[in-house]
């Protein structure tokens, strides 16, 4: 053939391009499957089972916001085996809610065996076209956070408090009187109340839209929970969690954003939500829990909180009440074992905390073989307590978790109510029995002691004559106080009425393994017992009452001279317990002791009343150190402290070398106090200057005055020259010795 130019070509010197036309006629993927997606991990079945498995397929979907119908999934199948082959393809409609669906489904475990995977079915187009030439990518500018716990490395090892008062809320530091200040104030934080995480690392607050947590040295916004008309709200033990309750039922309307965060059509008419703190995910949503089969008019109100965490936060469970426990695994939220407890007549049931020791077992078990004495991890346990059913007598247990094992029962009769007491090392448990006579006229009390670290966990038994309305576990101890009364106006006050009451306070006794009756206060009108976290102080206040509002400073470990001075005296069972002081705050509803258990807060609220609000703050001698009487306070809470990184060896070295380490507190003191004089006299010394000088100019006034008058001066004038004498006395007014509180 010949070109044109009269050259010849060959045609199969050419290979022939269709570029074009395959640019013209080519099939966006995208297009047209962006809104289905691939599902890995589906369990393998034949036919029989299809309908069932699309059906929970759909309820999986659907309970994290991605709903989906059956019609909507294509299911492949391997023809020669006459089975699936373990992915489907799902369209949900358009690209949004795909996007959605991948996120919010991806690893979602759908059974013990099977965990979906999923990606775009454009993605996968993509990837087998993916450019693999290396692209070094863009190195964002490093930003540090601030540090969370950074308030625990303040130079003068101060605590923080928050204050609400009418629609402000302040940060303060609090420690010596010239170390205080406000840290952060803001105006409309809070539309209902504030709160501190159990560790303090977060600030809570509540809004309409929901809860928001604040943190760092300034402040920054951490995380938001959205929960329209938020109530309650509950952090876990170890802050990893959030409980948030509404009395509205969560309604999810059309418009409402979708994601992890957020709640889904599966969630409408639920009231509690369980969220992830870190991720900000929701995790689960429960209804609120009612009483079933039970008179009207005895309907209790709902408890508080509704679900209980186990201290180690891998469990939280919650109570059908006569019927079952279901304790959820975190942070999956699945039933543990699928299955509750079912416990006929269940009431109420505990956790018991983790103490110290069960830290040290914790750490050993992570180091040391599991077989090794003493390095085996203790497992979480929980008490519940069932009431007398027909002839069934009451019934308290003990079971161990997650093995199920009943560690221990004890029955019970003539219950009327039972309440769990956990001592906050998880070493003792006591059950207050409110119990009746055999005519039902009147109500006495039994203590049911548990000792949970022994062996066959032995209880003791203290019985009492008289109504128990408060009981409070030492810290860290072996003893407790209770309040009792056998007032006949208990239960129901009259206005102006006040209920004596008898303050008790008891201890173990290791020689005969009973508690025993150290000391009775009688007649008193104390009704709150408040312990330091420290132990050994303790506080007795009279609160909620319109007549009275005592406190009373105690000391249970009050040391002699003889004892100081190392002397072997022999001590009497009770002889240590010494008031320190005695006080009044008119109208107080609230008393908290701050970390270090030196200093005490009370608070009156104007939530509870409108007389004298506000707070005072006193140290563990009943000294009030500063009180300020605030209209519309509301709101005092002490900022907690997580447990310290010392070891007990250090700490027992701090402890030993105490005096040497007090000796240069001691000089701080005394420069901080020298200081202060000094500006006093400095301010007092330039205050007589200035009279001094007003004073001589005065004179002159009058002298030029009488001058220019033409006035005789009587005599020459001389002016004596005074020397003027400043005199300091100083008074002791009082004298008081202290001993270091260790």
């Amino acid at each position: 053939m010949a070109s044109l130019n009269g050259t010849s070509h060959n045609p199969i010197d050419d290979e022939l391009d269709f570029s074009d036309i395959e640019a013209k006629y080519r099939v966006d993927f995208d297009d047209g499957f962006d809104s289905v997606i691939v599902v890995d991990g589906v369990p393998i079945i034949d036919k029989s089972k299809l309908d069932k498995l699309l059906a929970k397929i759909s309820k999986e979907f659907s309970r994290r916001g991605a709903v989906i119908k059956p019609d909507d999934i294509f299911v492949p199948w391997d023809d020669n085996a006459g089975k699936t082959k373990g992915f489907i393809f799902v369209d949900l409609g358009n690209p949004d809610a795909a996007a959605f669906a991948a996120s919010a489904m991806n690893g979602h475990p759908f059974d013990t065996k099977h965990t979906f995977r999923i990606n775009r079915f454009t993605d996968i187009e993509r990837y087998a076209s993916i450019d693999e030439t290396y692209v070094e990518p863009t190195v964002e500018e490093y930003r540090p956070k601030e540090h969370l716990r950074a308030w625990l490395a303040d130079s003068q090892g101060r605590d923080q408090y928050v204050t609400y008062r009418g629609d402000d809320v302040e940060i303060h530091w609090h420690g010596k009187p010239s170390q205080c200040e406000v840290a952060y104030a803001k105006k409309n934080w809070t539309e209902l109340y504030a709160s501190w995480s159990p560790l303090g690392t977060y600030f809570a607050t509540l809004f309409r839209q929901g809860v928001r947590l604040w943190g760092g040295p300034s402040w920054e916004p951490q995380h938001r929970f959205a929960h329209p008309l938020v109530k309650l709200i509950d952090f876990s033990p170890c802050e990893n969690y959030l409980v948030t309750w509404s009395h509205d039922p969560i309604s999810v309307p059309s418009n409402l954003p979708q994601g992890p965060e957020f709640f889904s059509p599966e969630d409408e008419g639920n009231n509690i939500a369980v969220w992830d703190i870190k991720s900000g995910q929701l995790l689960r949503t429960f209804p609120t829990t009612t009483y079933e089969n039970e008179d009207p008019a005895m309907k209790k109100q709902m408890q508080w909180p509704a679900l209980k965490w186990s201290s180690d936060d891998k469990f939280v469970a919650r109570v059908t009440p006569g019927q079952h426990i279901s304790v959820y695994e975190l942070p999956t939220m699945g039933l543990h074992d699928k299955k509750s407890l079912k416990i006929e007549g269940v009431v109420d049931f505990e956790w018991c905390p983790h103490g110290e020791k069960d830290k040290e077992d914790a750490e050993k078990a992570a180091k040391a073989d599991k077989t090794e004495k003493g390095a085996k991890k203790r497992e979480n346990m929980l008490a519940y307590w069932t009431p007398e059913v027909a002839n069934q007598p009451a019934r308290v247990t003990l079971i161990s978790f997650p093995s199920r094992t009943v560690l221990r029962q004890k029955n019970l009769f003539n219950v009327t109510e039972c309440k769990l007491h956990w001592q906050n090392q998880g070493d003792f448990l006591c059950v207050k029995v409110d119990r009746h006579t055999k005519t039902k006229k009147s109500i006495f009390c039994n203590l049911e002691i548990f000792r949970v670290r022994e062996k066959d966990y032995p209880v003791e038994v203290v019985e009492l004559k008289d109504t128990v309305t408060d009981f409070s576990w030492e810290p860290k101890g072996e003893r407790f106080a209770i309040v009792s009364s056998n007032d006949p106006n208990l239960g129901n006050p009259g206005p102006g009425i006040t209920i004596k009451t008898d303050i008790g306070f008891y201890q173990l006794d290791r020689a005969k393994n009973d508690f025993k009756l150290l000391r009775t206060l009688t007649s008193r009108t104390s009704n709150t017992i408040r312990w330091s976290p420290r132990g050994r102080h303790v506080v007795l206040a009279t609160v909620g009452s319109s007549t009275k509002s005592e406190l009373e400073f105690w000391d249970l470990d009050f040391s002699t001279e003889e004892r100081r001075e190392g002397q072997n005296v022999k001590e009497e069972w009770g002889s240590g317990i010494q008031q320190l002081g005695s006080a009044d705050h008119y109208g107080v509803t609230d008393v908290e002791w701050d970390p270090s258990g030196r200093y005490l807060a009370t608070s009156a609220s104007a939530w509870r009343h409108t007389l004298e609000n506000g707070y005072a703050i006193w140290d563990f001698r009943g000294q009030e150190l500063e009180k300020h009487i605030l209209d519309r306070f509301k709101q005092f809470i002490w900022r907690p402290r997580p447990r310290s990184l010392l070891t007990k060896d250090h700490q027992r070295q701090i402890r030993k070398n105490l005096r040497e380490y007090s000796r240069a507190f001691d000089e701080e003191d005394a420069a901080e106090e020298s200081n202060v004089s000094a500006e006093l006299i400095a301010h007092r010394k330039r205050l007589l200057d200035e009279w001094n000088a007003w004073r001589a100019r005065c004179k002159r006034d009058i002298v030029e005055e009488k001058r220019s008058r033409g006035q005789k001066l009587n005599g020459e004038h001389h002016e004596e020259e005074k020397e003027e004498i400043e005199e300091w006395i100083d008074e002791v007014i009082e004298q008081i010795e202290e001993e270091v509180v260790e």
